[in-house]
Formats: C-alpha cells, sequence, structure tokens
C-alpha cells in the first residue's frame, strides 16, 4: 500500500504553530487595515478568513518539513515471563501499613 506519513514530531509542531500564528496575525493585520480604509469590515473578515484558510493548507498536513527530526526511541528490553509474574505476585502479599 501507500506509505502515507500522518504524524509530526515536536520540532515541526513547533514550527507550525509559529508559522500559523504569524499568517494569521499578518492576515489579520493586513485585512484590519483594508476594511479601515475601504470602510467595509466584511473585506476584513474575508482576508482573515483567506488567511485561516491558507495557513491550515501550510500547517495541518504533515509536510516534510515537519519531520526532520524523529524521536529515537530505546530498544524493548527482554523479561522473563516467569520473573516478572512472580514480582507482580509478591507485590499482591505484602501487608499493608
Amino acid at each position: 500500500m501507500l506509505d502515507v506519513q500522518t504524524h509530526m514530531d515536536f520540532v515541526g509542531q513547533g514550527k507550525a504553530e509559529r508559522w500559523s500564528r504569524l499568517i494569521i496575525t499578518i492576515f489579520g493585520i493586513v485585512g484590519l487595515i483594508y476594511g479601515a480604509f475601504v470602510q467595509q469590515f466584511s473585506f476584513t473578515v474575508y482576508i482573515l478568513g483567506a488567511g485561516f484558510v491558507l495557513s491550515s493548507l501550510i500547517t495541518i498536513p504533515p509536510w516534510p518539513l515537519y519531520r526532520r527530526n524523529p524521536l529515537k526511541w530505546q530498544k524493548a528490553i527482554e523479561t522473563d515471563a516467569k520473573s516478572s509474574s512472580s514480582e507482580s505476585g509478591d507485590e499482591g502479599k505484602k501487608k499493608k501499613k
């Protein structure tokens, strides 16, 4: 099947959040200035909406730019099934103070 990545790493999430805030802020300021200039609040809302759509297209999909720092997981520790079951049984037998 297709190998579609559906995650971002932590650094990528931070980048996406910064880009989202920057884009929406810039579009909000431009929309507010333009809307005040033409005396139409609806233009302010339209421009802010366009910034939201652009921000969503740039930051919501997990683009490769947001997946450059993957986590390095530790390898699983091999344990014996007998030792782990006997340890859990001993904990239940201890008296509570």
